[in-house]
């Protein structure tokens, strides 16, 4: 059986995308199928992908997850240090060609510790204009995008790694106060669901069981 550090040694930026996009599959395997045929993969290479990481993470000989995103990813593009809260921490940030607008980024707590690890949009490029529910398109944000936008919002925790929720007042297209759940996978906004008006809607986090049939477990 092949060792973490062979596995991680042939593990490259391009399987790491997706990693990602096998996490989004669930909420929107269009875009998904979209991206990977202009990838030229097909589902089979994702779902190796996927398993190969996932043997990387959870193998008893793991390397941290530091060292496991510099082994993949290589050097970061950038080291900031960052504030957040009361935690001073440092943000490391790579390109994903996928996303050009936005960077994979670690937040390091002062042991090394990653503290968060998510995509954020790249320094100097602007952010979509979010001003009411239409605006929040799949793929269009990001989860610091969101909570800026809609402010206050609260945050929801997700039910498997990579996975965030805010919930947040935001209005439609008439002006009218809404109340809505914004799911996210590696920060990426995947869907936002009215959860006034006509019934409750889709709960958050939940399975389609048509995704899981054609992506097969996480």
């Amino acid at each position: 059986m092949p060792t973490p550090k062979r596995l991680a040694g042939t593990f490259s930026v391009a399987d790491f995308q997706l990693v990602l996009l096998r996490r989004m599959a669930d909420h929107n395997p269009d875009l998904v199928d979209d991206a990977r045929h202009d990838l030229g993969v097909s589902l089979a290479q994702m779902r190796e992908a996927n398993k190969r990481w996932q043997a990387m993470v959870h193998s008893p000989h793991a390397r941290g997850a530091l060292s496991r995103y510099r082994s993949v990813l290589g050097e970061p593009e950038s080291r900031t240090a960052r504030r957040v809260g009361d935690l001073d921490c440092e943000s490391w940030q790579w390109p994903i060609p996928l996303w050009p607008d936005l960077r994979f980024e670690v937040l390091l707590a002062p042991n090394n510790s990653v503290w968060n690890d998510w995509l954020v949009r790249a320094p100097r490029q602007p952010g979509p204009a979010l001003n009411t529910l239409d605006d929040l398109a799949p793929w269009s944000c990001t989860v610091d995008e969101v909570a800026h936008a809609f402010a206050p919002a609260r945050p929801l925790e997700g039910t498997a790694p990579g996975r965030w929720g805010l919930a947040f007042t935001a209005p439609d297209a008439l002006g009218v106060p809404r109340e809505v759940i914004a799911e996210f996978t590696w920060g990426l906004l995947q869907r936002a669901t009215v959860r006034d008006g006509n019934g409750p809607g889709p709960g958050p986090y939940e399975q389609q069981e048509l995704h899981e049939r054609q992506y097969g477990q996480y």
